[in-house]
């Protein structure tokens, strides 16, 4: 029993610890219900996820922190917004030239306007300009290609209820952008003027010149009049080991 215990307390001083990584998410908090909904579950989630998962999780609404020093974070992420100053966009982009990583959701990529920032917009997710939606909320069927962050879903799952974007760049013209979910079956919506009934639809996809990822769902179903949510964007078990998966790629564990 002595040398058995000599034998595991060798194990464990020979065998190196996984230093935790620190993960800063930036959230407006503001506007849409819908995407409010989304950061008031998403942030004690990823707390917990944190915890479970070795590394930690801290959030603010203070976008201007983007223009400070961000080394000390291995990963930032964009909950429902994107910086809106030049200050803002110039530290973040500096931060991912300089090896940063990112995590981006649903209303992070949304513009009517890329050409205000073509770099974030065009060059890094690629998608361009938002131009159309459905509606309402629903979950969708994925199909899924091969990369860290999606090792663990199977070839086809079902999403959590989000609503969708369209894109004007088709993402499968960019040699840069590998994606990584796509929605397999239609038609997608409730609203027969909001409803997709076929095409591509990108969802999920990543930059290879960049340590990023970019997923379209983060806007729950709502009950706007009562201002009571009808679903979880972490609803789907499935779909939440791609989140977990693509943070510890991105902390490169």
């Amino acid at each position: 029993m002595k040398l058995l215990a000599l034998l595991a307390l060798l194990a464990s001083t020979l065998v190196p610890t996984q230093a935790a990584f620190k993960v800063l998410a930036f959230y407006n908090g503001t506007w849409d219900a819908a995407h409010i909904s989304f950061v008031k579950e998403a942030n004690p989630w990823f707390q917990r996820t944190a915890a479970e998962n070795g590394f930690t999780y801290e959030s603010t609404n203070n976008w201007n922190r983007l223009t400070g020093d961000l080394s000390q974070y291995k990963v930032v992420m964009f909950l429902d917004d994107h910086p809106q100053n030049s200050a803002q966009r110039n530290g973040f982009q500096r931060y991912m030239d300089n090896g940063g990583a990112w995590f981006g959701f649903h209303v992070a990529a949304f513009t009517q306007n890329a050409n205000e920032w073509p770099w974030y917009h065009n060059t890094f997710l690629g998608s361009g300009n938002f131009v159309n939606n459905t509606w309402g909320p629903t979950t969708a069927v994925l199909r899924t290609s091969q990369h860290p962050s999606t090792m663990r879903l199977p070839q086809t799952y079902t999403s959590s209820v989000s609503e969708w974007y369209g894109w004007a760049n088709d993402l499968r013209r960019n040699p840069n952008i590998q994606i990584l979910a796509s929605i397999d079956r239609y038609p997608v919506g409730t609203d027969p003027n909001q409803t997709w009934r076929g095409g591509f639809h990108p969802i999920m996809w990543t930059n290879r010149n960049y340590r990023m990822l970019y997923a379209n769902f983060g806007h729950n179903a709502m009950d706007y009049e009562h201002n009571v949510p009808k679903s979880s964007t972490f609803a789907s078990e499935i779909q939440n080991r791609f989140i977990i998966d693509g943070l510890l790629w991105l902390g490169k564990r």
